[in-house]
């Protein structure tokens, strides 16, 4: 457990190199952690890695289908970092379904909503 602290530690004052490493270390020994493979997955957007954080929610979903969290970041990677909007209100339907009363999520759908309307 100390890795995966060193991890949120180093996600916290956003060493994403490190928290990378840190992070993919831990799931060796700990495969299949939803909240961590959301971390490793924030950790690859940070790092522009646009794919591989994608990847990594995919995963999470596979072990926890109701893992909001990874499908909240989805919905930025594909929508904020990507422009595609129709992929991101997919993954943002089926997130409203699940947290239905989140305001996080209302302020991420109107937000995708705002930034989907000035693309066009």
């Amino acid at each position: 457990d100390a890795v995966l602290k060193l991890a949120n530690l180093n996600f916290d004052i956003r060493n994403w190199p490190r928290a990378r490493e840190l992070y993919t270390h831990y799931l060796e020994l700990h495969p299949n952690q939803p909240d961590t493979m959301t971390d490793l997955g924030i950790t690859y957007r940070e790092l522009k890695q646009y794919d591989r954080a994608l990847e990594l929610f995919d995963r999470v979903q596979k072990v926890a289908p109701d893992h909001w969290q990874s499908k909240f970041n989805q919905v930025i990677v594909l929508a904020f970092d990507l422009k595609k909007y129709g992929e991101a209100e997919s993954v943002l339907a089926e997130l409203k379904r699940l947290q239905p009363t989140n305001p996080d999520v209302a302020r991420l759908a109107a937000e995708v909503d705002r930034q989907k309307k000035a693309a066009a």
